[in-house]
């Protein structure tokens, strides 16, 4: 483990120590789990991002898509508890 110096504003700090106290933590153990929650919050989205440029590029290469009227059919029916036919990806009209 190794030691970073934070320096926060006296307004923030404040706010900090309010939430803490109201969690029933320190103000450092509230710190750590903020960080961490953003780090992971971050990792989730760049994890998005790449698999949807795997997806377009999947689009790209292939050239098949599933249209937003059929998948939203889909969905809806899969909503309602209906038994739903998951619709084939085919080419893209030009």
């Amino acid at each position: 483990m190794s030691t970073t110096t934070i320096r926060l504003p006296d307004d923030l700090k404040a706010r900090v120590a309010a939430a803490a106290e109201r969690a029933g933590t320190t103000a450092h153990s509230f710190i750590l789990e903020a960080i961490a929650e953003k780090a992971a919050q971050e990792e989730k989205r760049a994890e998005f991002q790449e698999l949807a440029e795997q997806r377009y590029a999947n689009i790209v290469a292939t050239g098949k898509t599933i249209s937003w009227d059929q998948m939203r059919l889909y969905l809806e029916d899969r909503l309602a508890g209906k038994k739903a036919t998951r619709p084939k990806a085919r080419k893209m009209a030009r």
